[in-house]
């Protein structure tokens, strides 16, 4: 019950600070990090996919309506709970088989490459559905990748944050 409640309070408390702080940051007039997606790629690792998928998807349509969006944050998000199973299993191997990966004892290579891959991945899928034309590929790529590095390293210093916490 407690993890139930302190998920509950950690994506409120996302879904804010990226409505209310993050999206009116932008640099360069484009790039704006999301750093919502630290709950989804953080999220513990349960069996039970479907909660997490629609957790996932609760989630992003709650950016949505926050963004004013047509649900690309909620098509994104369930994309990104539907295969980072895949990505778990290329980035750990055995050690997310067995299912005992913890997140806190990876070392930072390992770490960053999850990461990157995850906010790349999600930022691809956002904003192709967001754009939605075939002609503004490269407009798509660069902005996945701008605003990629920048959530990453949102995320990295929000990890050292609260590993030395």
């Amino acid at each position: 019950m407690n993890n139930i409640i302190k998920n509950i309070t950690s994506a409120i408390a996302f879904i804010l600070i990226q409505c209310l702080i993050l999206n009116n940051i932008n640099f360069l007039n484009s790039i704006n990090p999301l750093l919502y997606i630290y709950l989804i790629i953080y999220f513990p690792i349960i069996n039970n996919r479907t909660v997490f998928i629609l957790f996932s998807f609760l989630y992003g349509l709650s950016i949505d309506i926050f963004t004013d969006s047509t649900a690309v944050h909620a098509a994104a998000c369930v994309s990104l709970a539907y295969f980072r199973p895949i990505f778990l299993k290329l980035i750990f191997g055995m050690t997310y088989i067995h299912q005992v990966v913890k997140f806190k004892n990876i070392d930072l290579k390992q770490n960053l490459f999850y990461i990157s891959s995850l906010t790349l991945f999600h930022h691809l899928i956002l904003f192709f559905i967001e754009v939605f034309d075939s002609s503004k590929l490269i407009l798509v790529f660069e902005k996945a990748i701008f605003t990629s590095i920048f959530t990453i390293l949102l995320i990295v210093l929000l990890n050292l944050f609260l590993k030395n916490k």
